[in-house]
């Protein structure tokens, strides 16, 4: 009896209907469990695009509650908005000696040497001096303005007992700075980051042929490609997205964050990783495992 059973059992698997987990097709909470024994610290976010839904997570509880400096996750953002705005012009080159400093703090960029960059470049090499540049613009309370309409700055009611953002309304251009590069003034949860990144890939589809919808979605998809964010093409599906790499304001351990949407043509998910400890590079990794076995890399040809 038991011998005919498992004849049975097999012959439905070979004929393509078999319901064994091992077999069925991947689902995202399994392609996020999958990432986390990779990175068992690592706190995932995967969003729906289109509703804005948690399709998965790892950790949500503390992705949720987890507020820490951001990094260079808030340059595509404050880059979309002035130049969607008229206040930043894309094509502006800035040279860039990979070396600055702000208030005392060492911000040195970790790019390969390059001829002044434009505003697709600098994303894709995440240039603290070209940002830095751009911030020295701000007038006084406008990054605030940039940020808040993206989401990142409120809580976004996909989880209980959220932690809301924390930022500090720079009093000086050094503050700014600090602020913009996502370094000082300013703390969020890996939530409100994925929220406002589902924000930036609505934007860029309901906006496509605008000079800031096509250099910030060039920018990221070079960024995840071939640039800082490059760990994340070991995923196998096209993904724009942006690194960050940050410590507290007192120093200590840095922590590591990747936010980005899949695929990058043509959206349907958001991916959020925020790394307690580790660098951007590292979070890019992470969300290379989720893509690597999630139902996008199935539908690849």
């Amino acid at each position: 009896m038991r011998g005919a059973r498992l004849k049975a059992i097999i012959a439905v698997c070979l004929a393509g209907t078999c319901a064994c987990p091992a077999l069925a097709a991947p689902t995202w909470q399994s392609t996020v469990a999958q990432a986390a024994r990779f990175a068992p610290e690592a706190r995932i976010v995967v969003l729906d695009e289109v509703s804005g839904r948690v399709l998965a997570a790892s950790h949500l509880a503390e992705a949720a509650r987890t507020l820490a400096v951001p990094g260079s996750t808030l340059k595509p953002l404050a880059l979309y908005g002035l130049v969607a705005a008229g206040r930043w012009d894309p094509a502006r080159r800035v040279a860039c000696s990979r070396k600055l400093r702000i208030a005392g703090r060492s911000l040195n960029c970790t790019h390969p040497a390059a001829d002044p960059m434009d505003a697709r470049q600098a994303l894709t090499w995440s240039c603290n001096t070209y940002f830095a540049t751009v911030a020295g613009m701000l007038a006084p309370g406008e990054l605030r303005g940039l940020l808040a309409s993206t989401g990142l700055l409120g809580q976004t009611g996909l989880a209980k007992e959220e932690a809301t953002a924390v930022f500090h309304d720079p009093r000086s251009p050094d503050e700014t700075r600090l602020a913009l590069l996502g370094v000082d003034g300013i703390l969020v949860t890996p939530l409100e980051l994925a929220t406002a990144y589902r924000w930036l890939a609505l934007q860029l589809a309901a906006q496509p042929s605008s000079a800031a919808a096509q250099v910030v979605r060039a920018g990221l998809a070079d960024s995840a490609s071939f640039g800082m964010a490059g760990a994340a093409a070991l995923g196998g599906v096209p993904v724009a997205g942006k690194t960050g790499t940050a410590s507290p304001s007192a120093g200590g351990q840095s922590h590591g964050w990747f936010a980005g949407f899949a695929p990058s043509d043509a959206p349907r998910v958001i991916i959020a990783v925020y790394l307690p400890a580790g660098h951007g590079a590292d979070a890019a990794r992470v969300a290379a495992e989720v893509l690597a076995h999630s139902p996008l890399r199935r539908a690849q040809p």
